[in-house]
């Protein structure tokens, strides 16, 4: 499988160059990673279980040290952020990391305290619509509830980029249809960089505008999600046809999978959609299909 590079920006909100990461006596989890966000991108990360989201969100944000390459946000290294610059970063964990002692009233006040740009009203609307009791020990709450809350934590002080580690995964449907709006609002009203991972494919197709495909330690490839629909195309006929037809059109395969009989199934993303040999087939994919292919 190709990996996909992305040019270097000096206006990018997150760079990263390189990196490679594995835990002590672990496997190696990302491997020579190279990853851009852009300010104002909606961008979906997807991938297995176990295929390293968790540990590339979290050396984004600069809470997990690379053994190679370089982590930049808003131009300066991940690991080395002023107070003021992580003031512009909200974070949802994909476990809770409330303070469990306290109400979601002593949470919030504690939290308010950190950041400047703190929207009480954004809070107290979004409490009373997601129906969180204000009062109770957070170990209390029911896990949807406490995801909510992680949510409006980091929601409340109107950041520039938005880490979302799985962040609908305690909710219900009718949770994750008001998160996802609320989100949308973020993104349209203030140009936030988004960044969330999630198994739940049809909320992909909700709001990411971007989808990023994670396999073997790397972006294998991210393009806006209508283009991605309308360019990759499963392409299945004789090796050898095959070969000359990519040869011709100067495209590198994103997968080949060998079939019986000297034939192969090889997946391209076509700015173009040519003309194709007879013998040579072509078909669209959906959302689960990438999924399956690139991942």
């Amino acid at each position: 499988m190709s990996t996909q590079h992305f040019p270097h920006s000096t206006t990018a909100v997150a760079q990263l160059t390189g990196v490679s990461l594995a835990y002590p006596k672990g496997p190696q989890v990302l491997q020579n990673l190279t990853w851009q966000l852009l300010p104002g991108q909606v961008v979906g990360l997807l991938g297995r279980n176990g295929s390293g989201k968790t540990t590339l969100l979290e050396a984004l944000l600069g809470l997990r040290d690379p053994q190679a390459g370089r982590i930049e946000l808003f131009g300066c290294p991940a690991a080395q952020l002023s107070d003021e610059a992580r003031a512009r970063i909200g974070y949802v964990p994909q476990s809770s990391d409330l303070f469990d002692t306290f109400t979601p009233t002593q949470l919030l006040a504690y939290f308010r305290s950190f950041y400047p740009r703190w929207n009480e009203a954004k809070v107290e609307g979004l409490m009373s619509r997601w129906d969180i009791p204000r009062d109770q020990p957070i170990r209390k709450l029911s896990g949807g509830q406490q995801q909510r809350l992680s949510i409006i934590r980091a929601l409340a002080h109107e950041p520039d980029l938005l880490v979302l580690d799985e962040p609908v995964a305690s909710l219900d449907p009718v949770g994750r249809r008001d998160f996802l709006r609320e989100l949308v609002d973020q993104v349209l009203d203030r140009g936030t960089t988004v960044v969330f991972s999630t198994h739940i494919l049809s909320d992909l197709e909700r709001v990411a505008f971007n989808l990023a495909f994670m396999s073997q330690g790397q972006i294998a490839l991210q393009a806006p999600l209508d283009e991605l629909l309308e360019q990759v195309r499963m392409l299945t006929g004789a090796s050898s046809e095959l070969s000359s037809l990519l040869q011709r059109l100067g495209v590198t395969p994103l997968k080949r999978t060998q079939l019986e009989g000297g034939q192969e199934r090889v997946l391209v993303k076509l700015a173009q959609a040519p003309t194709l040999p007879p013998h040579i087939a072509a078909s669209a994919l959906n959302l689960e299909d990438l999924f399956e292919e690139l991942t």
